[in-house]
């Protein structure tokens, strides 16, 4: 019996992937995301979700590094949202740390150090 070979690639590029959020990890939804806002006190608006889809992309474009740097991923996002005022825009939209929150909405795990038990978030 011949068994047909599938390139998992195509598998994974086919599940069910969001075109609006094409850089989303696996198993990742909006609905996720809106859930776990909720749970932080976070409504998320458009501005939330472009934040969202700039973490995944960054994450995407660098899923090849062995660590996520959070000086490099807070100052690509302090100059993608430089228009709108940068790092601090992005306080009043993830007061709970524009690095550390908006990773756990977006499904992401948060660079090292980028929160710490005794202290909170620091990014």
């Amino acid at each position: 019996m011949l068994h047909e070979s599938v390139d998992i690639n195509q598998l994974i590029g086919q599940s069910g992937t969001n075109p609006d959020f094409p850089d989303a990890p696996l198993g990742w939804t909006r609905d996720d995301a809106t859930k776990i806002a909720h749970e932080e006190n976070l409504t998320l608006t458009e501005s939330h979700w472009s934040v969202i889809r700039a973490l995944q992309h960054y994450y995407a474009q660098h899923a090849d590094d062995t660590v996520i740097n959070l000086r490099d991923l807070h100052d690509a996002l302090d100059e993608r949202f430089h228009q709108q005022g940068g790092v601090k825009y992005l306080y009043t939209l993830f007061p709970g740390g524009p690095i550390a929150q908006s990773c756990r909405i977006a499904g992401l795990k948060a660079p090292y150090i980028a929160t710490d038990p005794s202290f909170g978030s620091v990014a």
